[in-house]
Formats: C-alpha cells, sequence, structure tokens
C-alpha cells in the first residue's frame, strides 16, 4: 500500500498580500533583484515564466521587448488572475497555464526561461528534473533568468541569513502548505543540465542574488 503524496502548496492564501508581504520583508530588493538584468537580456522571441507571481515581473518584460511573447505557468489561480490584470497592456501577447512547472514541456521555440524566487519552492532533485527537462525542450542558446536567496558564507552573515529563511519557509508553510524546508542549489542543477552563467549579482551581502545563464 502506497502513501498519500503531501499536498501541493497553495498560494492563493497569500497572492493578494504577497506584494506587500514582500515589501514589509526586504522593502524593494526583491524586485531590484528581479529587474537588474532586464535591459541586459539578449533579444530573444519566446520567454516561459515559472512562478512569476503578480506579473511584475513580466508586464516590465513585456513593456521592454515589444516583439516578445510569453507563457506564464503558476499552481495559483489567484496569481495568474492577478498576473493577467497587470499584463492587461500586452494581453495579446501572453498566455497562461494553471499547472505545475514539473509537469509541462515548454514549447520548442522557448528561448529565455524566467524563475524569479521560485526555485527555493523545489527540492533538489525536482530541480534537477527541471532544469533537465527545460534543456532538453527549448532552443538553443536559450537563456535563464533567475533571482533567489542564499546564505552567505560570512559567519555573522551566514547565522542571520539562515535565520531568516528558515522563517520564510515556516511562514509559508503555515500560509500556503509549502513542505520545502531548505534552500537547493541551482546553479548545480543548471550546470549539469548544460547552461554556463554569464553574470551574477548580489544584493544584502548576498542574501538575495540574480544570474543570466545560456544553454550551451
Amino acid at each position: 500500500m502506497t502513501s498519500p503524496r503531501a499536498p501541493q502548496p497553495n498560494f492563493d492564501h497569500v497572492a493578494r498580500i504577497y506584494r506587500f508581504a514582500e515589501y514589509l520583508s526586504l522593502g524593494p530588493v526583491l524586485q531590484r533583484a528581479r529587474n537588474h538584468f532586464l535591459a541586459q537580456i539578449p533579444p530573444r522571441h519566446q520567454a516561459l515564466l515559472l512562478g512569476d507571481g503578480d506579473g511584475r515581473f513580466l508586464a516590465r518584460l513585456l513593456a521592454h521587448r515589444p516583439h516578445l511573447g510569453a507563457l506564464a505557468v503558476d499552481t495559483s489561480a489567484a496569481m495568474l488572475h492577478l498576473l493577467r490584470h497587470r499584463c492587461q497592456p500586452y494581453i495579446e501577447r501572453i498566455r497562461t497555464l494553471q499547472a505545475s512547472a514539473l509537469t509541462i514541456t515548454p514549447p520548442p521555440d522557448t528561448d529565455l526561461i524566467v524563475t524569479h524566487f521560485f526555485l527555493d519552492c523545489l527540492t533538489q532533485p525536482e530541480l534537477d528534473t527541471l532544469t533537465q527537462t527545460i534543456a532538453a525542450h527549448t532552443a538553443p542558446r536559450a537563456v535563464w533568468l533567475l533571482s533567489d536567496f542564499a546564505i552567505p558564507p560570512t559567519p555573522i552573515l551566514r547565522w542571520f541569513a539562515a535565520l531568516y529563511i528558515r522563517l520564510l519557509y515556516f511562514a509559508f508553510r503555515v500560509l500556503t502548505g509549502l513542505r520545502v524546508t531548505r534552500l537547493p542549489n541551482p546553479q548545480s542543477s543548471l550546470a549539469a543540465a548544460g547552461f554556463t552563467r554569464l553574470a551574477r549579482h548580489e544584493f544584502l551581502c548576498g542574501l538575495v542574488y540574480t544570474e543570466i545563464w545560456q544553454l550551451h
């Protein structure tokens, strides 16, 4: 007899307060991380955004790239509703899909992948599977833009960052049912899937970072 699967996290409950909660915790830092490399993304045609939340980054991306199309994937219907509302001026260029990122196959013309503060919701095996799937089904030289949290190596900062991230996971466990409790390693997964890092920028002494990777 197989044990029942753990329930999937439900972000519908935090959709309306997500932006407020983000600013309450770290001010504008997370949004600055999302937008940091916006102007440096090479010309792309089709973006895949996983867990973009309320669409603040997608709206900026589409405003900067008038010829870009996008598929936004999220498990939360409420988040996708907010995303479509925020991206209304560009609605003819976007598609939305309510699904787990782990169950989809990217469209073959996808040449930009965006995961801002999403990969930390995955376990390491899930992340390994996701990067391998995306690498196998996207266009040659696809670019991956990501932002996330990290624990800095400096002892004092490491203690503070570890406590902060532990509290974040606890809050999301209570509010959404998220079962992940530790940060995965996106860098090892991306490198193993054939991506090479092009750039990295850190905020708050390395607690928050953003990177650009490209498929070989």
